[in-house]
């Protein structure tokens, strides 16, 4: 089973679809008890048609019917990601800092 074929089966994913491909696709990616936190990607060509402000919206009503809080996590310097959660009806809880360990792996340094 294909990645998206996986992620459509699974109920917490859709997507907006043109001629058989994917322009934009939002789902659950990261599940609690209480919340699912919901990520967004539309393909460059597609941005600013509103596509992801509709894949947004339609899975915080299945996440209702589950029980759970839709979230919407970003960063401070994400202007689009806030923008797209505020027009969602996502509001401001708290912001928060990212830490990290270690430092990024070179492409150069990869081996197969």
């Amino acid at each position: 089973m294909g990645r998206t074929t996986a992620l459509a089966a699974s109920g917490l994913g859709w997507a907006a679809l043109h001629k058989d491909r994917i322009l934009a696709v939002a789902c659950a990616h990261l599940l609690s008890s209480t919340h699912e936190d919901i990520a967004c990607l539309t393909v460059p060509e597609h941005r600013r048609e509103h596509l992801a402000l509709a894949r947004v919206t339609a899975p915080c009503t299945d996440i209702a019917a589950r029980g759970h809080t839709a979230s919407w996590s970003c960063s401070r310097d994400n202007r689009p990601g806030r923008l797209l959660a505020w027009t969602a009806g996502f509001r401001l809880e708290r912001e928060y800092v990212h830490y990290v360990t270690g430092s990024p792996a070179r492409h150069d340094h990869l081996t197969s």
